[in-house]
């Protein structure tokens, strides 16, 4: 999960005001457990932040609006803003803030330090401390199935690949689809553009529409918005996958499946945990065997066949019978990464910055 996340793209305005979600009463009482939250891009995006943000509603529905504030700051780039965002949420009394974007982490730390009796929640880092946890998502594990359905499916044996920011967590999905689809497509090629930011609606639909002319009928993506599949719906013909949240309102196609974030549980589990005094700082990576990985509705435009060997799949990675990495496996050099059944730990897996034999081009540094 190595956090990711997010960086709203260049020019985009400065942070919006805190908006704090109505509890029902004019005032917070002091029994009522304030809950902040910092986003990179904006609530309505579709995808990552709109997805944080609904669970973070589902918390406050799970554990009453009479017991949680909700308070949350959108469109806060990742550095010193999100430094003063958090800080503010502090000084005005949260008791639990969780910070949503890779790149929030170092300013994470750096405020937790500040504020020893206020609990943080970093997602998809990997910096802890007394008072600060960390947590991700297993995100290769979807980026397995997805590969899977779009090795089966291109028929120009070229599929594109949206990327956001150089960081493992990135590259393990680039990684783990491509292994997937080369598995069940030796003729299959990649095809990679980095945008350097995680949402970007302009740039996100240049890349697809450049991807597709350079031959690619599937459009993968680890970018926010939906504009990679309203490309490929406009161009006919090309397949893509809901990123973050599913997106259906482009299925059956273009969306023919999807990633899908689901952190309420863990929202709602970690906020109880502040107001029982039993919260400790951690360090989780969850995935398709807790739910906090999903994968959306296989549609109909995939064939029946393809569906059933992707879903299992899905099920033998929630299982643990299977993991997308497991050997034989080479890095781009050809050097032996893993052996015949062997499988990749999950510290290698925190800072993979390197891709698997195959892939051309290089990893930005």
């Amino acid at each position: 999960m190595l956090l990711k996340k997010r960086s709203f793209l260049a020019g985009a305005a400065t942070a919006a005001a805190m908006t704090a979600l109505s509890t029902g009463a004019a005032f917070a009482q002091d029994d009522v457990t304030k809950v902040g939250f910092v986003y990179v891009g904006p609530i309505n995006d579709g995808g990552w932040t709109q997805h944080h943000h609904e669970s973070a509603m589902k918390m406050v529905e799970e554990i009453g609006s009479d017991k949680v504030e909700l308070v949350y700051q959108e469109n806060v780039p990742e550095g010193p803003d999100a430094e003063r965002a958090m800080t503010q949420m502090a000084l005005n009394g949260a008791d639990i803030i969780f910070s949503t974007s890779f790149g929030y982490m170092d300013p994470t730390v750096n405020v937790a330090a500040k504020f020893p009796d206020v609990k943080f929640e970093h997602a998809t880092g990997y910096k802890t401390g007394d008072n600060m946890a960390a947590y991700s998502a297993r995100f290769y594990e979807g980026r397995a199935v997805q590969g899977t359905i779009a090795g089966h499916m291109t028929k120009s044996n070229v599929i594109g690949y949206i990327a956001s920011v150089p960081i493992p967590e990135v590259v393990r999905g680039i990684n783990s689809a491509y292994l997937h689809a080369k598995k069940v497509n030796p003729d299959v090629e990649f095809k990679i553009i980095w945008l350097y930011t995680w949402m970007d609606p302009a740039k996100e639909a240049d890349a697809a529409r450049t991807l597709i002319e350079q031959g690619a009928d599937v459009i993968l993506q680890h970018t926010d918005s939906t504009a990679p599949l309203a490309a490929a719906q406009e161009a006919g013909g090309v397949i893509g996958f809901g990123q973050a949240g599913d997106m259906a309102e482009y299925a059956p196609s273009p969306r023919v499946s999807s990633i899908i974030d689901n952190w309420a549980p863990y929202y709602i589990e970690r906020v109880e945990a502040v107001m029982d005094g039993t919260w400790e700082s951690h360090n989780v990576w969850e995935g398709i065997d807790t739910g906090m990985v999903g994968i959306g509705e296989i549609t109909e435009a995939v064939p029946e066949d393809v569906k059933a060997e992707a879903l299992a799949i899905k099920d033998a990675i929630a299982s643990g019978e299977y993991h997308p990495f497991t050997g034989p496996i080479k890095k781009q050099d050809g050097s032996v990464w893993l052996e015949e059944g062997e499988v990749a730990d999950d510290g290698t897996l925190a800072g993979m910055m390197f891709y698997v034999e195959g892939i051309e081009g290089s990893v930005p540094q």
